[in-house]
């Protein structure tokens, strides 16, 4: 398992910062995302063993296994290796291995060794611990079973788990549900040629570190497929660029608890490649979530390589799209992601008509000035690096171009409405700090 140096080329650098990137640029931060795992996989080992953790064994048997079944199968090994739930848990263990040893689980390598083992069809028996009454193998699904030491059996011709006297045979086709064992299920969209492929996780426990709702029905998973065809043919049709980003970025779906109001949706560092959504009403908001949510893959793993923001200060700054006042770095991730989301209804308001055109062009206006404020913001904050001034630079430029261009008067004064109402709530709620 070999580690490398990375660097984003200057015109990667620039076209990332005005935005886009397309999918050469996502691969790259993809690569970056692997080396990250990789060393997070290695930290794990060598510190569950200096520390000398009760499953340090476990883990050490684990990766001794897993670096041998790479050199047969490497696909199938790096498919469960970058899964995103991988990169949490990996996080999660390497911290806890530092501060809090008691809550480390080390040993649950195993269960990523197994689950790489039945992606290759490769023999392999292995045991693994279980808790709360399952054993979640990473990129296949959870096998429901008692507490205590299981043992997965991989074979060429199908794969097992064994727990005290129960048995529960996974499924060749492991997306499918079955006795005593539950898949991550699929998503998949087609549209003008292009093909987008999603596993939709709600089962993982470190799928995503976020209020995850509970399992789909088949009847909301049905929904989910419907709005994600609609999205997906609005991006390849109107947004190629984004969409060729998201197809590289985006590997999972993680649905999310709904708020009290409207839906939500958001991405995590230690998760890139994954996207959390509360249900979508319908495909254009799907879209625009998807388009909002790539600029925060992109920036998250930018930042594993360039440092854009100098270290928190505890100044706090308005961001128009948050209740609450936001540190320097949290203002960057919005600004970029609502730089993409103007973007998006940018071109999105040529193609509407009705009461979506007037939503389109409003949700432009407001975001375009809402972007450019926060971008002016940090650049006279002083926190920026001399490659986040670069970046800003960037993005300020294309948000300034954007801000001449026309909109309807009833737009105009809608996004303008939507403003002052958040300014106000801000302002009333955030007493004493400028706004």
């Amino acid at each position: 398992m070999n580690l490398c140096r990375h660097r984003i080329s200057d015109e990667a650098f620039a076209t990332l910062a005005a935005g886009g990137g397309g999918a050469e640029a996502v691969r790259q931060l993809a690569t970056v995302e692997r080396s990250k795992h990789l060393l997070l996989l290695r930290g794990v080992v060598q510190s569950a063993r200096m520390t000398r953790h009760p499953g340090a064994g476990w883990a050490a048997d684990a990766y001794d296994r897993l670096s041998a079944l790479q050199d047969e199968a490497p696909e199938a090994v790096e498919d469960v290796l970058c899964y995103p739930a991988v990169g949490a848990w990996l996080r999660t263990t390497l911290l806890a291995l530092d501060h809090d040893p008691a809550r480390a689980r080390p040993d649950h390598l195993a269960a990523v060794t197994a689950a790489a083992a039945i992606r290759a069809r490769a023999p392999l028996s292995i045991d693994v611990r279980t808790f709360g009454g399952s054993l979640p193998l990473p990129s296949l699904g959870e096998a429901l079973i008692p507490e205590g030491t299981a043992t997965v059996r991989s074979t060429p011709w199908g794969a097992e788990v064994f727990v005290q006297g129960v048995r529960v045979p996974i499924p060749a086709d492991h997306t499918r549900d079955a006795p005593g064992w539950r898949g991550v299920r699929r998503l998949t969209a087609s549209a003008n040629g292009r093909t987008l492929n999603l596993l939709l996780d709600d089962v993982d426990p470190h799928r995503m570190p976020a209020d995850v709702a509970d399992r789909l029905s088949e009847g909301e998973l049905r929904s989910w497929r419907s709005a994600l065809e609609e999205a997906w043919d609005i991006l390849t049709t109107h947004h190629p660029t984004t969409a060729a980003e998201i197809a590289v970025a985006h590997r999972v779906l993680t649905p999310l608890r709904p708020p009290a109001d409207g839906q939500v949706s958001g991405t995590a560092s230690e998760t890139f490649g994954t996207v959390g959504l509360s249900a979508p009403s319908d495909g254009l908001t799907l879209a625009a979530m998807l388009a909002h949510e790539v600029q925060h893959a992109k920036l998250g793993a930018l930042l594993d390589i360039v440092r854009l923001i100098e270290p928190d200060d505890s100044c706090r700054f308005y961001a128009p799209w948050r209740e609450d006042p936001r540190p320097a770095d949290g203002l960057l991730q919005g600004a970029y992601a609502y730089l993409g989301v103007s973007g998006f209804w940018r071109c999105q308001r040529t193609r509407e008509r009705g009461d979506r055109a007037l939503l389109a062009h409003s949700e432009f206006a407001r975001w375009r000035t809402g972007a450019h404020r926060a971008v002016d913001t940090l650049m006279t904050s002083g926190l920026l690096t001399s490659a986040g001034k670069h970046f800003a630079a960037h993005m300020c430029r294309v948000l300034a171009d954007w801000q001449s261009e026309q909109v309807p008067t009833a737009a105009a004064a809608r996004a303008r409405a939507a403003s002052e109402r958040h300014l106000v709530r801000w302002r009333r709620a955030n007493a004493g700090l400028p706004a």
